[in-house]
């Protein structure tokens, strides 16, 4: 009988499901939009990818699917929507089914701690003179990349 895929929210845990490292995707789950975003093979940087119309499952799961062929993927990180408090609600138990949904691409998952990846997402792309129009079009896949870095970093102890 096979394993099914890790779904975790330890960092370690999910490093040693992926000893080679490897190209990993990121989603920031909304409830219009998919942000992504994918870092380099060797975990050094995380550049925002497509941001994505959200649709049925099944929709969603080809596009990400496509993405992922495209890119190598080995690992999927997911933003976790937890409270200020580190409390759960019903986004972050949304965003753990949408984990197990994605279980079936046989790929590890790391569910990592969003809070504050938007704001600093929005931070960044002001400091860039973007204007309040491309920032609308480009905050969920700037905000996958926050929560991106933010897990590579922990992968690799914040080494480069």
């Amino acid at each position: 009988m096979a394993s099914q895929p890790l779904i975790t929210d330890n960092a370690p845990r999910f490093r040693a499901a992926l000893p080679s490292g490897g190209v990993l995707i990121a989603l920031d789950l909304g409830t219009k939009t998919i942000g992504t975003a994918f870092c380099d093979a060797g975990w050094r940087f995380a550049s925002p990818g497509k941001t994505l119309k959200r649709g049925k499952f099944s929709v969603d799961k080809q596009a990400l699917t496509d993405l992922m062929a495209a890119r190598s993927a080995q690992g999927i990180v997911i933003g976790l929507p937890l409270n200020m408090d580190g409390s759960e609600g019903p986004r972050t138990q949304a965003s753990r089914a949408y984990a197990r949904n994605l279980a079936a691409l046989g790929l590890p998952i790391l569910l990592w701690d969003e809070r504050w990846s938007t704001a600093d997402a929005e931070r960044g792309l002001i400091g860039q003179d973007m204007s309040r129009a491309k920032r609308a079009d480009r905050i969920d896949s700037a905000a996958a990349a926050v929560i991106l870095q933010g897990a590579i970093d922990a992968l690799t102890g914040g080494m480069i």
